[in-house]
């Protein structure tokens, strides 16, 4: 069983010039550097490979408007976005496992007003013909939203659907029989020992927070510490789509879980036969934007750069935030960064992390 350990580069097999050239790469994003457009305030990166880590680094300001300024650490604590997905899906296979939800029974089962056609392994490939979004803020309660995500008129083929993995984190709550935040405390952080992962950070933590964007329309001059995602927020922070805040070592913890085939530091969260599952394209019939495990998007050379490969997966957030991870080569690519700080207008494409990609990728190419 591999487990993350600081190393070097002759030690993972992979180039050291070309190591070094992943913090510049990300460097040139930051205010003042070679890029004519900064992408993000922050950034911390971590790149391995067979579980050695050969670089763990933290640039920029993890608050750099509406207060004073704080500099962006390797053990700062991000808003996850959409990686918060890799999460509900763990809890949804394990909950499997333990033959308490069917991956293909009617959600109905446990949601009553769903269609008969949605199911959770639709759900979490993306298939179930959700749309992507609705505002739920304004509906008054859980409940009122969870019906109105259901009312949905659906479409055929792939969409991906921010709609469909609250409702997946409620179903889970359902077959589960404990809120998520709960659920994922049992079954994913606890057993890895992912101290630093959570849902609602508490405020003794807020010094490490790196802050993401100014919402007045949310009444939030500055979100701090606050779920990003308008839909968690109206939630109350705890949603299957988004709400998750981590460190960059935590996140290549869970990606090194998958790669071990679900187990770490001793501790099993998922069966090898199910981590297999999740890591298969299930949607190979819908054409290669459309690749999708249980949860993992897998090979996308469009954000992945040159890490893409038909053994990659991993996934984005909308906050700044990506995982990369390849089973045939080993490696594996974590960056966070507060992209939306304070404007979610800057940084909107994957140049800077097809740049990060680039340089590890030629790491080990160059060995």
């Amino acid at each position: 069983m591999t487990e993350l350990r600081p190393g070097t580069p002759a030690e993972a097999g992979l180039a050291a010039d070309a190591v070094a050239g992943i913090v510049p790469a990300l460097e040139a994003f930051l205010p003042g550097g070679r890029e004519p457009e900064p992408a993000y305030p922050g950034f911390v990166v971590l790149a391995a490979r067979h579980g050695v880590v050969v670089e763990h680094a933290a640039r920029g300001s993890a608050v750099r408007h509406g207060g004073a300024r704080v500099p962006m650490r390797t053990d700062t604590v991000f808003d996850l976005a959409s990686l918060s997905k890799l999460y509900t899906a763990v809890v949804a296979v394990a909950l499997a496992e333990r033959g308490a939800l069917d991956l293909d029974a009617p959600v109905a089962r446990h949601l009553p007003g769903f269609p008969a056609g949605v199911t959770a392994r639709r759900l979490l490939t993306h298939t179930a013909g959700l749309p992507p979004v609705i505002d739920l803020a304004p509906f008054p309660d859980g409940a009122a939203r969870l019906a109105a995500i259901a009312r949905q008129p659906l479409t055929e083929g792939y969409a991906y659907s921010d709609l469909g993995l609250i409702a997946l984190g409620a179903l889970c709550e359902a077959a589960g029989g404990r809120d998520l935040a709960a659920l994922v405390a049992g079954l994913v952080t606890g057993p890895l020992g992912l101290t630093d992962t959570r849902y609602r950070p508490p405020a003794a933590l807020l010094p490490r927070v790196a802050a993401t964007e100014e919402q007045p329309w949310t009444g939030r001059p500055l979100v701090h510490g606050t779920v990003h995602d308008e839909n968690a927020y109206a939630l109350g922070g705890v949603a299957g789509h988004a709400g998750v805040f981590a460190t960059a070592w935590d996140v290549a913890v869970l990606a090194q879980t998958m790669l071990n085939g679900g187990s770490y530091g001793g501790r099993r969260v998922l069966a090898a036969a199910s981590v297999r599952e999740m890591l298969t394209d299930h949607n190979a019939h819908l054409g290669p934007g459309a690749a999708r495990g249980l949860g993992w998007q897998l090979d996308q050379p469009d954000w992945m750069g040159d890490l893409a490969s038909p053994t990659a997966f991993g996934h984005t957030g909308f906050t700044g935030t990506s995982v990369v991870a390849d089973r045939a080569t080993g490696t594996l690519l974590v960056l966070l960064t507060n992209r939306v700080h304070p404007t979610r207008h800057r940084g909107t494409g994957h140049a800077w992390r097809r740049a990060a990609a680039r340089a590890l990728a030629r790491a080990a190419a160059e060995a």
